[in-house]
């Protein structure tokens, strides 16, 4: 019997094994197809998607390319007196411009290099833990924790986010949202180097801009429907990664924020040469006008709240009250503002939230105005 075991235990390996090898090769096939597979997938999705030229460009490369750029022009303005000897209206036009960027580049490096540092440094639940639970009592606290967290009007919008998942009522994290571009220190510096003639303004912009504010928060709170904000998709940043988190912040920031300003700097130019001092008078006889047209450019430039005193400076035909209404609604509505807060919280709550916004600005930049300068 055991005889019979022996002869029969080689064959019953030699069939085995040929199995095993067998099931062994179809694996390794089964792999090599899926790996070939992956890598045509991997390889059409790297040919479907085209590499643009500015893809190729690193982002500091890109950032001291701006900066060399208005180095070199500055320089050429410097040397020559203007860029062009183009002459008349154009030469004005081309000299307010340069004005107005070179005086307010150096607050927008501020600006952005303290938001991506407060991005990449602070964590990100210290403005929860300064605000009450209560929410009547967060509203105003949140103002006030917004002169010690400044953020530009990028970087407000996901910070008003993550403190909503974070547990914040809504009413205190949209105050945030508001008061943080609009009364950080930067602001207030950039405003009093813009007006060093008048001093008034930079507590007229603080005043103002921290009533509307805390106005719209309190009245979001009391009448805001709950279920028309919807918090979708934020980004969230790595942790560990706190120099990438920096670099990216201020590189983001600093381009969005700069073609702002040149292109603000240009149509407030282009105002202040083209339209009469005659005009302006004329306008100055209906406020509400004036307050009207101010509001609207400043939503329609889009400017940053670290330059926008400046560009508002230019206009020196206008009347401080309508100096104020442009600078308290710039930072607080705008285009660039309403596409993010759509991304964030859904259209339907932008329209409704920056239409509340935009009359409490409204009237309480009038309201101070009035007060300060008559």
């Amino acid at each position: 019997m055991s005889k019979v075991d022996l002869r029969k235990m080689p064959s019953k390996l030699a069939i085995e094994a040929p199995t095993q090898n067998h099931s062994h090769s179809h694996a390794q096939e089964a792999g090599h197809q899926h790996s070939h597979e992956s890598g045509h997938q991997h390889a059409h999705e790297d040919t479907a998607r085209p590499v643009r030229l500015m893809d190729r460009i690193p982002s500091g490369v890109m950032v001291l390319i701006i900066v060399g750029s208005v180095a070199l022009l500055l320089t050429i303005q410097s040397l020559q007196g203007v860029l062009l000897p183009t002459g008349g209206r154009l030469q004005a036009w081309q000299a307010v411009v340069v004005s107005i960027v070179f005086q307010a580049t150096p607050f927008l490096v501020l600006g952005t290099l303290i938001s991506g540092a407060l991005t990449a440094l602070l964590p990100g639940n210290l403005l929860g833990k300064l605000t009450p639970r209560q929410p009547l009592l967060s509203v105003p606290a949140a103002a006030g924790a917004s002169m010690l967290l400044p953020a530009c009007e990028c970087a407000s919008v996901p910070v008003a986010q993550s403190l909503m998942r974070r547990g914040v009522p809504a009413a205190a994290a949209l105050t945030f949202l508001l008061a943080s571009p609009a009364i950080n220190p930067v602001v207030l510096i950039s405003t009093a180097v813009a007006f060093n003639g008048n001093p008034m303004m930079v507590w007229a912009r603080f005043t103002a801009s921290i009533i509307a504010a805390i106005l719209t928060g309190w009245i979001w709170l009391a009448f805001g429907p709950a279920d028309l904000l919807k918090l979708k998709g934020g980004h969230n940043h790595q942790h560990g990664q706190k120099l990438e988190d920096f670099r990216a912040t201020v590189v983001h920031d600093f381009l969005q924020a700069g073609g702002f300003l040149v292109l603000g700097a240009m149509i407030a130019a282009a105002i202040k040469v083209t339209i009469s001092r005659n005009t302006f008078d004329q306008l100055a006889a209906y406020p509400a006008a004036v307050i009207a047209l101010m509001a609207g450019m400043a939503i329609v430039m889009s400017l940053c709240s670290e330059a926008d005193a400046f560009v508002a400076a230019a206009f020196t035909t206008i009347s401080p009250t309508g100096q104020l209404v442009f600078m308290v609604v710039g930072p607080m509505i705008d285009i660039k503002l309403f596409a993010m807060q759509s991304g964030a919280f859904g259209w339907k709550f932008a329209v409704r939230f920056m239409t509340l916004t935009l009359v409490m600005c409204i009237l309480s930049a009038a309201s101070i105005g009035n007060l300060f300068f008559g």
